[in-house]
């Protein structure tokens, strides 16, 4: 018999900055012991690139992410969905666990300032994990 693998789902308006990061700290720390995804009420063409640079300054590569239209079934199938700033957008359905993050939108910032958006994107995708019962190293 297999183990749940639980499955969260990162969203935010753009789709190309916090939830990125969010979805690349968590596929790093909990590996194949978790399902990511990520998406957006409104996604951009492309992922902010200061958030590019801030992921691998830290050894994650997000740069080959593609923003992508938060649907209402990837908030069906997801086990917990994490919102950061996307407000009313995005849908809620009865029996999933939802978490909003107030983080800043790493849009239009410079490197020092993502870099402290990355930092505390970690510290709660840790927490979540733990929550998760994935044991982060």
């Amino acid at each position: 018999m297999s183990e749940h693998v639980p499955v969260v789902l990162f969203a935010c308006v753009h789709n190309a900055g916090r939830s990125q990061m969010a979805a690349g700290w968590a596929r790093h720390l909990g590996g194949d012991r978790i399902a990511v995804v990520s998406a957006g009420s409104a996604p951009a063409a492309g992922v902010n690139a200061v958030a590019v640079q801030a992921m691998a300054e830290v050894g994650i590569d997000i740069s080959g992410a593609s923003p992508s239209l938060l649907e209402p079934d990837l908030v069906r199938a997801a086990d917990v969905v994490v919102t950061m700033g996307c407000g009313d957008s995005c849908p809620v359905f009865p029996g999933t666990r939802y978490e909003d993050w107030p983080l800043d939108d790493p849009a239009g910032r410079t490197l020092d300032e993502v870099r402290l958006i990355r930092d505390e994107i970690r510290r709660r995708v840790t927490n979540l994990l733990g929550d998760l019962g994935i044991v982060v190293p």
